[in-house]
This record gives structure tokens, sequence and C-alpha cells, in this order.
């Protein structure tokens, strides 16, 4: 399986950006938990605070990866341009958030992510990811 996993705004500040939502872990170190949970697959992890970078690394996805996992952070509630790009390569996406999206402010409660994405996964902290590598897995296995 290849995968992109990219993350959006702020990411990059885990661990220190607001441990009481986000937990102490780093982006680092969930890179490091998801090679070491699926070691068989080819992992491109990436990050960027730049909506329009992330959006080259979904295009590129399209002829390099098997999928996409995505924590777009802030912009899952406001990317229609994410939307778009995700529905224009095709690709299975699992959405992913570290915290309950569900139960926080209610503007974080609509994803422009959701709608393109084979299912979301939220509030698990950095395990949340090895969920979303599971449930890649699972359906890259049955198509």
């Amino acid at each position: 399986m290849r995968v992109l996993i990219l993350n959006g705004p702020n990411l990059n500040l885990l661990g220190t950006r607001q441990p009481e939502v986000y937990g102490a872990t780093t982006l680092k170190n969930i890179e490091q938990m998801c090679r070491a949970y699926a070691p068989e697959a080819a992992i491109n992890f990436a990050q960027s605070n730049h909506e329009g970078v992330m959006i080259d690394a979904i295009h590129a996805a399209k002829s390099t990866q098997d999928g996409i996992i995505l924590n777009a952070g802030a912009y899952t509630h406001t990317s229609v341009a994410l939307h778009d790009a995700l529905a224009s390569v095709e690709l299975p996406c699992v959405e992913v958030h570290l915290s309950n999206i569900h139960a926080r402010e209610p503007f974080r409660h609509h994803s422009y992510v959701a709608p393109v994405a084979i299912g979301q996964i939220a509030g698990f902290g950095a395990q949340s990811y090895l969920l979303a590598l599971d449930a890649l897995s699972a359906h890259l296995a049955k198509t």
C-alpha cells in the first residue's frame, strides 16, 4: 500500500499546541508510530500550513499513491478547494482528527472533506492515524 498521510495547518506544533485538546504527541512521533505500525506500507508523510501546497500534494498523489489519509486541520471546515482536489484525484481518502470535532465548537462540526472521504476517524488522538491506516488498508483490499 502506497499512502500519502497529509497534515494541515498548525499540526507542526503538536506536542506543544493545546496539549489538553491535542495531546503531547508530536507530529514526528505520529509519523514514527505509523511507520512502525505499517512497515509494509510505503508512507509519504507531509505537513503544510499552506492550502495550495496541500492541494499540490493531493494532485501529485493521483499517480503515485493508492490512497490518502488527511488531517486537514482547520481547512476541514473551510476549504472547498481541498474538497475539489480530493474529488478530482479519485483516490480513497480517510479523514482524520485527533480530537472529536463533533464535541467541540459548532463551526468544527461541518467538514468539506467528509463528502469525498470513505470515512472519518475523530477523537482518538494519535491512535486515529493507526485506525485510518487499518481502514484504508481494508478498503483497498476489497477494491
